[in-house]
């Protein structure tokens, strides 16, 4: 049995679940969610909890079995907390300012890259810092929140495409939390005998 698989998923007061076959939707203080869940496995809604059940041993179904009880959970989760990703942009020069919905980033390159929220995201909160001994390299922080875990992550990752941190400076936009390993330039790494 797996042990994610079989863990029931508790439903918070004031969240609403319908099941129509294998598409479930929830709803929410936070909004509404639909998803297409596999039809092999069975979803089962009693005493303010959702249970999972697989119906065999088959290898497919103990595959399917955790990836549905997961995306179950998120969705409950986003429609009662939300989820949120947060980038650090790193770099002197470098920043993000907001502008309505949208967010201008100045990367580096000859123009302003201007980054729209596709339906369902916003930013949060985008912060400046001004350069001092403790932040030496942060110039401004970024976040992105949404009920939809999966387009949180997916427009954090394009936000980080615009710019991904460099090794050699380490500047760019990056996950925070993310470590970045750093590579040595040229000049450092000529030792003796070196022409």
């Amino acid at each position: 049995m797996s042990r994610i698989g079989r863990q029931p998923i508790p439903v918070p007061p004031g969240v609403q679940v319908q099941l129509d076959g294998n598409k479930v939707t929830v709803k929410g203080p936070r909004g509404e969610l639909q998803r297409d869940l596999p039809s092999a496995m069975l979803i089962k809604h009693a005493d303010g909890q959702l249970l999972v059940e697989r119906p065999s041993d088959a290898r497919d179904h103990r595959a399917l079995h955790g990836l549905t009880r997961t995306l179950l959970a998120n969705m409950v989760q986003g429609v009662t907390q939300g989820f949120q990703k947060t980038l650090d942009i790193t770099g002197v020069g470098y920043r993000a300012t907001k502008q309505g919905e949208k967010v201008n980033f100045a990367l580096g390159y000859s123009h302003p890259v201007e980054f729209a929220p596709p339906s369902g995201i916003r930013f949060a909160t985008v912060e400046t810092f001004t350069p001092t001994a403790a932040n030496e390299w942060l110039s401004s922080r970024l976040v992105i929140e949404g009920i939809d875990k999966e387009l949180v992550g997916a427009t954090a990752a394009k936000v980080r495409s615009l710019r991904p941190v460099e090794p050699y400076k380490a500047k760019g936009i990056r996950y925070r939390g993310e470590v970045v390993r750093r590579k040595v330039g040229k000049a450092a790494g000529k030792g003796k005998g070196a022409k």
